[in-house]
């Protein structure tokens, strides 16, 4: 079903228009260490303050369950962080409700824009925000004449910021970010070019079961890697030494190997260690090599190849989860390679599908090669599951 966008409000000018975005960026000291979510979010923004909408803008950042949590997680830094991107004064309100947020949105001009604090503040009196507190969304929804969702990034879960609110509001459409997620994301798994192979990582199967039994019917070819690899590679009957393993879905794997029937490509070799360090002797080892006492912890030089040749020829790409352990440089070079071949692909569309492929893809300086690049961690997950997000659910039908 096809949602409205941004593009179909005819009449803004004038109006109250709240914009949920997904501003939860990392931050150290309290500084932004990267600003791609606020980055991405600045076409939305800038269209509507171009039209002569009032905008007010909000976000979740970082867990709040004490009240020391909020001196951290305050959306104050990013607010003025905002205001440089946008060469233009955002109004920060540091509260979620009440008088001062109310009269703050009142006082707003044409074309002017404030931003409230962290909506998880609200959670700190029974999860408020995250439960989708109904008040609480209704609250929200009264500020604003017109709703924006820009979030893909909780798009996955129903919060009073998003279907809350698009529950109590007559007008709800998705902004440009959220519209580019459904259209790249889904057009990647239900309408791709073909060869269409799915490449996938991270440490867990369990992570990935749904999305593997998904895409069997939809990709040519999955290639698996990542801490997850060690669980399907003992299904095949082989030792993993103290690799990491999810030994009760050891079961669960040969099943999807069978069902797959030969789609699943694994890895041949790994960077084998004695222990979870970086400076850690390595020995490359064949994947029926590895020692009792030994660990995988990345890919080795003969899967890049085997992973290469698999993505010859791909017309689309869906990337979801590092190959190593990426935060360990000697255990990042198969992420590095698997990044680097996709880059280099002629006539592709490739997606990453968020998370700490995304977060690799952009360290690599690779961005701008890629078609395009999630916000969403959990979200692209879910939505390669094929499961209904309820912030996409809660936007207008076309």
């Amino acid at each position: 079903m096809a949602k409205k966008t941004i593009l179909d409000l005819k009449d803004i000018q004038g109006k109250k228009v709240l914009i949920r975005v997904d501003f939860n960026v990392p931050m150290k000291d309290g500084k932004i260490t990267d600003d791609n979510r606020v980055v991405e979010a600045l076409p939305t923004i800038k269209h509507i303050l171009e039209k002569k909408g009032k905008a007010i803008v909000f976000s979740h950042l970082g867990r709040v369950e004490t009240e020391e949590d909020k001196k951290k997680n305050s959306l104050a830094p990013v607010a003025k962080h905002l205001s440089s991107l946008l060469n233009q004064d955002v109004k920060f309100v540091p509260a979620t409700r009440g008088a001062e947020l109310e009269n703050a949105i009142n006082a707003l001009k044409d074309g002017e824009i404030l931003m409230f604090e962290n909506t998880r503040f609200e959670d700190i009196d029974g999860k408020k925000e995250s439960k989708n507190n109904k008040d609480l969304g209704a609250y929200w929804a009264s500020l604003g004449d017109i709703f924006i969702n820009d979030a893909f990034g909780t798009a996955h879960r129903a919060h009073a910021s998003n279907a809350g609110i698009a529950a109590n509001i007559k007008t709800t459409v998705a902004g440009f970010l959220l519209e580019k997620e459904i259209k790249f994301l889904g057009e990647a798994v239900d309408n791709p070019k073909r060869p269409f192979v799915a490449i996938l990582g991270g440490a867990k199967v369990s992570d990935k079961i749904a999305v593997i039994d998904n895409l069997i019917a939809k990709a040519d070819k999955i290639i698996v890697g990542g801490g997850m690899m060690f669980t399907f590679l003992k299904a095949q009957g082989l030792n993993v030494g103290k690799s990491k393993c999810e030994e009760d879905k050891v079961e669960l794997a040969k099943e999807l190997l069978a069902k797959a029937n030969g789609k699943i490509i694994l890895p041949v070799d790994t960077l084998a260690t004695k222990e979870f360090s970086n400076d850690a002797p390595i020995r490359v080892s064949a994947v029926n090599d590895i020692k009792a006492d030994e660990m995988g912890l990345d890919i080795g030089p003969k899967s890049v190849e085997v992973f290469k040749d698999a993505l010859a020829g791909a017309k689309t790409v869906v990337w979801n989860g590092p190959m190593g352990v990426f935060e360990f440089s000697n255990f990042a070079k198969g992420t590095v390679a698997v990044c680097d071949a996709l880059a280099n692909l002629k006539d592709a569309n490739t997606v990453v599908g968020g998370g700490d492929s995304a977060a690799a893809a952009i360290q690599l300086g690779y961005a701008s090669r890629f078609t395009h690049i999630s916000t969403g961690g959990g979200a692209s997950l879910e939505y390669l599951e094929g499961k209904v997000l309820p912030g996409i659910d809660c936007v207008n039908n076309k």
